[in-house]
């Protein structure tokens, strides 16, 4: 069911002219391939909470897109993939996430109180560690 429920989610989501938008400003970042796919992950998955939400709709509206353009520059897909996943795993943490919300009501705390660590451990760290592969790959890239 949460499979299907994603599926159609981003079918709706793509029709939209808003995400026509959003797809022709993530497309027009400077810094190549992996850069816009990295915010492209990032912005759909905060949108909607989910990492699997927002790998499923940024690869379904524009994997073909990516890869054309990965290809054109000499990037390695399996770069390509590493760096949308690890994106879809950064700001689907967002406040109104579903597992933060269930995670904070079950250790009986507030947003106020308990997010900070939440914003941390699952945004913070992840967004170091996604520039940094994104840096280190790209010099083997350019060399």
């Amino acid at each position: 069911m949460s499979v299907a429920n994603l599926v159609g989610f981003g079918a709706v989501v793509v029709v939209l002219p808003a995400f026509a938008m959003v797809r022709d400003f993530v497309l027009s970042i400077e810094g190549g391939p992996l850069v816009s796919l990295a915010v492209a992950t990032n912005v759909l998955a905060a949108l909607t909470g989910s990492a699997s939400g927002g790998l499923t709709i940024a690869l379904d509206a524009l994997g073909e897109k990516y890869l054309r353009l990965a290809a054109e520059q000499g990037i390695d897909p399996a770069l390509l993939h590493r760096v949308a996943v690890m994106s879809a795993g950064t700001l689907d943490s967002l406040p109104h996430n579903g597992a933060v919300v269930t995670l904070l009501a079950v250790c009986g705390t507030t947003h106020r109180d308990g997010y900070r660590d939440i914003l941390m451990v699952a945004i913070v760290s992840a967004l170091i560690a996604l520039a940094a592969v994104i840096v280190f790959d790209l010099r083997i890239v350019l060399s």
